[in-house]
């Protein structure tokens, strides 16, 4: 008797031995000149980026270069992610006192305006939160920056 195999297909959970994409793009190496040993000099780039094995010298390459950080494009980033969230504070927030004057005018579905005042109360602090977290991402890649152009500040505390 043949068993079958079924396979639950969930959101978030892949698992090792369901089939995955293959990568088929091509490997570029800057150079193709070549060492007696048969290996590149430069730095050559697999479909993986800067790094990595390349298929065209047989050769491991490390990038030699770092890539510059644009600080300020990153602070602004924090900034807006950290505005966002505080717009959705304030947006939970206000829709938490509208279910909690529903619950006062509506005694039949009371307990519902209860539960959906709570889960906007939730919802408000975990954008809280998240406005908090990114206020600080944004301090730190100021600070990144700082550091980066040779300005020094010496925590005591």
């Amino acid at each position: 008797m043949a068993e079958e195999h079924h396979k639950h297909h969930h959101l978030f959970h892949h698992h090792k031995d369901e089939d995955k994409p293959v990568d088929t793009t091509p490997v570029y190496s800057d150079t193709t000149a070549y060492s007696a040993d048969g290996y590149s000099d430069t730095t050559a780039y697999s479909a993986d980026g800067p790094g990595g094995y390349s298929e065209t010298t047989g050769a491991y390459a490390t990038s030699t270069h770092e890539p510059e950080i644009d600080y300020k494009k990153e602070e602004k980033h924090h900034k807006h992610l950290e505005h966002l969230g505080e717009l959705g504070t304030v947006a939970a927030g206000a829709y938490a006192l509208h279910e909690k004057h529903k619950a006062e005018k509506d005694p039949e579905h009371a307990h519902r305006h209860k539960i959906e005042e709570e889960v906007a109360a939730v919802a408000a602090v975990g954008a809280g939160g998240f406005a908090f977290h990114e206020h600080h991402e944004k301090k730190e890649t100021k600070e990144e920056e700082e550091e980066a152009h040779g300005k020094k500040h010496h925590h005591l505390f």
